[in-house]
């Protein structure tokens, strides 16, 4: 067992020098891209940061917020990702592109594939399409574990997604715009994530705790740690990875030990479209698979054209990384340490 205030792994071994450059990020109001922004003004001093995404309530509550000088070189840009004409004219000059829009929430996707399909899918190709055109330099897609032999509709086009990602960098030449992929787990205090839920519920005086399946099993990462993942993997990149950070797991019924201690659970069976344990990188990838001391990343070889910017050692043909095998865990009484600060 590992302690997270102690071992939880720093990714900042590799950063970008973001000083003087012009940096997008799609759903830039969410909770990624909020505490995107604030992290990037922590170390970096860009000439432009831009906030895309279509929210406009959002982005005038975060631009009160975010109002002192340190934050004056933030620009905010109303614009849908299936529009490409208004990406178009949001990345004029843009040397970086962070994509974080997408539609996420699987019942939701469910009950409305075309929308789905529309942000997931066809917003990745006008991304692709508007940053080729416009000569961004480098691209991050964010993926989701849910992407790996997907059984919902939200993993299906976060698949397609990333296959177009991946497959955009013949599209773009060898000196063109270069593309990649980080792929993570659960993330401690997201919008939408179990840990607010369960707050919500213990302060609300519950009797009783919602667990689908005591056997079940996930990743875990915090924002912090997602944003410097991913601004890492921008360092790294040559085009075509999709890079995995190394994370630990944890049982959903130690979680809610660590949240209400004594309350008891009541199993409410796992839903549609959700997976006892998680899965960030499949057995058929692990012949494309470089491990790092801190992420694994997955170099397809008919797709990256400049050749891969890491190196380490290639994993076994039988590795996969599962939450329920992982060899780093997370303990009820460390995690509880964590989450309160979420």
């Amino acid at each position: 067992m590992i302690d997270p205030i102690v071992e939880m792994r720093n990714f900042r071994t590799h950063l970008p020098d973001l000083d003087g450059k012009v940096i997008l990020v799609t759903g830039g109001t969410g909770s990624f891209g909020q505490r995107f922004v604030k992290q990037v003004l922590d170390i970096a001093r860009p000439k432009k940061l831009i906030v895309f995404s279509r929210d406009e309530q959002k982005q005038y509550e975060m631009e009160q917020a975010l109002s002192t000088d340190r934050y004056e070189s933030i620009r905010y840009f109303l614009g849908d990702v299936r529009d490409q004409p208004r990406l178009e004219q949001a990345m004029r000059g843009v040397d970086y592109v962070v994509h974080a829009a997408a539609m996420k929430i699987v019942p939701s996707a469910e009950y409305n594939p075309q929308e789905c399909v529309a942000t997931n899918i066809l917003g990745a190709q006008n991304i692709v399409n508007a940053a080729i055109s416009q000569g961004v330099k480098r691209l991050i897609n964010l993926s989701t574990d849910k992407a790996v032999n997907p059984i919902n509709l939200y993993g299906a086009t976060k698949l397609a997604a990333e296959k177009i990602f991946t497959a955009a960098n013949s599209l773009a030449g060898r000196n063109g715009t270069r593309f990649a992929t980080v792929r993570y787990g659960n993330v401690i205090g997201s919008r939408g994530s179990v840990v607010p839920l369960f707050k919500r519920l213990v302060a609300e005086g519950r009797d009783s705790l919602p667990i689908t399946d005591e056997r079940m099993t996930r990743f875990w990462i915090t924002l912090d740690q997602g944003v410097d993942f991913v601004l890492s993997s921008l360092e790294l990149m040559a085009g075509g990875e999709v890079f995995v950070p190394k994370i630990p797991s944890m049982r959903m019924v130690d979680l809610t030990k660590a949240m209400a201690p004594g309350t008891p659970l009541k199993i409410i069976g796992i839903r549609p479209g959700e997976k006892l344990h998680e899965v960030l990188v499949v057995q058929d990838e692990a012949r494309f698979t470089i491990e790092l001391k801190d992420r694994f990343v997955i170099v397809p070889e008919h797709i990256t054209q400049a050749g891969s910017n890491v190196s380490g050692k290639r994993v076994s043909e039988e590795f996969s990384y599962i939450s329920n095998t992982n060899s780093e865990w997370l303990t009820s009484d460390a995690l509880s340490d964590l989450v309160v600060n979420y």
